[in-house]
């Protein structure tokens, strides 16, 4: 198999899956999309004879742009655009995971400060203003007054950037101080972690502590459910417990608060038994010899 990895720096996550390809004798074709020129009817020479690409690429702009290349030169690529665009839109996210039917937190969307402060009044405080484009949880603010939220608004709106004046007003989820990370293929789990913080923020790159997680058969179901929402593929899906008994620990249900498309693997990798890039090798071989027999009996 030969595998191309868009790229724009080599992580530890990245080095874990290119080492596990390389154990198998794969050939590798690394590919820093800062450095090409992606032509409209002529693929550029790393592209040729790959068997199928995988999406690495740090920026959002650079992963929708590049998958939609690899796709319009006929290389499986993983994830594909339709799911980039899905994922790392905020807005698109959370409205696949409404149609889906898959729980997820309350959400206005709102184009000028005064209809976002109306939004945020209407959550009541506290509540959550976050990018509509943007991961390791920056520059998302928990809004406990409405000064805060005049303070923030006002902030946002001289930024200058159109995606600013894009206002993304969530519901507060008063979760256990913790949340849950999946690591799906084609919604099906390949290990999971809890995700635990004195801070309301619980990203492990914000310096949540990890553990692994056993998923339950209703967290099991919303996996399924939010890989099918976005379009399938390599996913990192993150919930939350919900209507949470002080006493007992007990939960309702779990919300699913995002679906990750360049998802990141190596905190977990630490925390479970399952060799993570081993599983998502296997899936990548399974999803290439797929591709392939379906453009044999084309």
């Amino acid at each position: 198999m030969k595998v191309g990895l868009l790229y724009s720096r080599i992580r530890r996550d990245e080095k874990l899956l290119l080492s596990e390809l390389r154990e198998r004798d794969h050939e590798i074709e690394k590919i820093d999309v800062r450095k090409q020129q992606f032509n409209i009817h002529e693929a550029p020479e790393a592209f040729e004879d790959l068997d199928i690409v995988v999406d690495r690429c740090l920026a959002t702009s650079r992963s929708v742009y590049a998958t939609k290349f690899a796709k319009a030169y006929g290389v499986p690529v993983v994830n594909g655009p339709e799911v980039a665009d899905t994922c790392a839109d905020k807005v698109n996210n959370s409205l696949a995971l409404e149609a889906a039917g898959v729980p997820t937190p309350n959400t206005d969307v709102a184009f000028t400060k005064d209809a976002a402060l109306e939004s945020i009044e209407k959550f009541g405080y506290p509540c959550v203003l976050k990018p509509v484009v943007g991961s390791w949880g920056r520059l998302m603010a928990k809004i406990d007054s409405r000064s805060a939220a005049e303070a923030i608004l006002e902030h946002k709106e001289t930024l200058g950037h159109y995606e600013h004046k894009i206002f993304y007003v969530q519901e507060f989820v008063d979760k256990p101080g913790r949340d849950m990370r999946v690591l799906a293929v084609d919604g099906e789990p390949i290990a999971a972690m809890v995700r635990s913080s004195d801070h309301w923020l619980t990203n492990a790159a914000k310096g949540a502590e990890t553990d692994e997680f056993e998923l339950d058969d209703r967290a099991l179901e919303l996996v399924e459910k939010a890989s099918d929402a976005v379009g399938g593929g390599l996913l990192g899906i993150d919930l939350m417990e919900v209507g949470i008994d002080e006493e007992s620990g007990e939960f309702d249900d779990y919300t699913v608060h995002e679906v990750n498309h360049t998802v990141e693997f190596k905190a977990l990798n630490e925390v479970t038994d399952v060799d993570v890039p081993a599983k998502v090798v296997d899936w990548l071989e399974q999803k290439a010899a797929t591709e392939a027999d379906a453009e044999v009996t084309a």
